[in-house]
């Protein structure tokens, strides 16, 4: 299992639409091969601060699957907007869980 893990950064005052936008775009991300679940949390201290968790079977599931996909060209529209800066996105393999 892969953990994507992407601090997003929405642009100030578009907190709304841009949950609006994500309630959409979940359904096209969950419905890719690969993709095992997901998690959007908003922070307490900066209400445009929030931290997408996606798990993915492989890398390939997210970086070849995903981002290769016609899917993923309308999640970039309906997401990719509400971003400033760009996230970085990084991706991690759990070793040890509690």
């Amino acid at each position: 299992m892969i953990l994507e893990h992407a601090p997003l950064q929405v642009k100030p005052g578009h907190s709304s639409e841009f949950e609006q936008a994500f309630a959409q775009a979940k359904d096209i991300i969950a419905a890719m091969p690969g993709f095992r679940r997901l998690t959007l949390s908003r922070c307490l201290e900066r209400p445009d601060g929030y931290l997408l968790l996606v798990e993915w079977d492989s890398l390939e599931a997210h970086t070849e699957g995903f981002r290769g996909s016609a899917e993923y060209r309308e999640w970039r529209r309906l997401l990719h907007h509400f971003y400033d800066p760009f996230p970085t996105v990084e991706h991690y393999a759990e070793i040890e869980r509690a």
